[in-house]
C-alpha cells in the first residue's frame, strides 16, 4: 500500500508510512483510535498556536483514545526545511510533543504521499482537493474513515468537541 493508492483502500489503517527515523509504521496499529492527522511546519506563522494546542489536546485525550499524527511538509513557503531529526527535536523540545512525528512528505502534486491522496479524496476542501497550507487537519474515526477536514487557520482546540464526540462512540 505504501507506493500507490489502490481501489481496495478502505481506510487510513490500510497504509504504511515512514516515521521520522525511516522505519515503516503500519497505520493499522491505530485501529480503535480517533486520529487527528496534520501537515506541520516549524517556521510557519501558525506554528506556535498549532503545536501548543496539539500538545494540549494530546495531553488531555491520549488516554481516552486520541492519536495525533504529524506529517512535516516543506511544500508551503519552504517553512519546513529541516531534517527529520531537527523537526522532531524542535517539536519535542519547544512544544513537548509526545505524539508521533512522521517522515517529511509532500501533500500535493504527483509525489504526494499516498496517505494524503486518500485523505483528500475522502474530504475535499472548500477550494478543491489540494491542501492549501501548513496545518491542514483531518479528523479520522476509530474505523479509519475521514470524518472531517479543517482549514489551516482552524485552531486544534476549536475542534475538541468533534474529537470528544468521536471518542464517545464505540
Amino acid at each position: 500500500m505504501s507506493s500507490t493508492a489502490s481501489q481496495s483502500v478502505q481506510s487510513v489503517h490500510d497504509f504504511t508510512v515512514k516515521d521520522a527515523r525511516g522505519e515503516d509504521i503500519n497505520l493499522s496499529i491505530y485501529k480503535g483510535k480517533v486520529l487527528l492527522i496534520i501537515n506541520v511546519a516549524s517556521q510557519c506563522g501558525l506554528t506556535n498556536s498549532n503545536y501548543t494546542e496539539m500538545s494540549q489536546l494530546y495531553e488531555k485525550y491520549k488516554d481516552k483514545g486520541l492519536e495525533i499524527l504529524a506529517f512535516p511538509c516543506n511544500q508551503f513557503g519552504g517553512e519546513e526545511p529541516g531534517s527529520n531529526e531537527e523537526i522532531v527535536e524542535f517539536a519535542c523540545t519547544r512544544f513537548k510533543a509526545e505524539y508521533p512525528i512522521f517522515d517529511k512528505v509532500d501533500v500535493n502534486g504527483e509525489n504526494a504521499a499516498p496517505i494524503y491522496k486518500f485523505l483528500k479524496s475522502g474530504k475535499g476542501g472548500l477550494f478543491g482537493d489540494s491542501i492549501k497550507w501548513n496545518f491542514s487537519k483531518f479528523l479520522v474515526d476509530k474505523e479509519g474513515r475521514v470524518v472531517d477536514r479543517y482549514a489551516p487557520t482552524t485552531s486544534p482546540l476549536s475542534i475538541e468537541k468533534d474529537i470528544k464526540k468521536l471518542l464517545e462512540t464505540s
